[in-house]
């Protein structure tokens, strides 16, 4: 019998924090990738907008998740204008 799951983070990571955070970097990755494609602009521009090197622009369009952290992709997206919100499900937690 199959199982379901909400995200592919959730049939792959067992650990709920490494979990949460690679289904926060996964939809910020995906958010900047398509935002730089749909700028029109090269990748060596957006470097110099962005401040870094085109090989991390090109890591960032092709979805490279594991080269970054969720304190870089959020300074990415706040840099393209952005604007990212965090809301927090308590459902969860733990009560002691």
């Amino acid at each position: 019998m199959s199982e379901n799951y909400n995200s592919v983070w959730d049939a792959l990571i067992d650990d709920p924090s490494k979990r949460g955070n690679m289904k926060i970097r996964s939809e910020l990755l995906m958010s900047i990738s398509q935002e730089i494609k749909n700028s029109g602009e090269t990748q060596n521009h957006m470097a110099n907008v962005l401040g870094i090197k085109q090989p991390r622009v090109s890591a960032l369009v092709k979805g490279k998740i594991s080269m970054f952290s969720v304190d870089y992709l959020l300074d990415i997206a706040c840099k393209l204008g952005l604007h990212v919100s965090i809301h927090v499900d308590d459902e969860q937690a733990v009560h002691g």
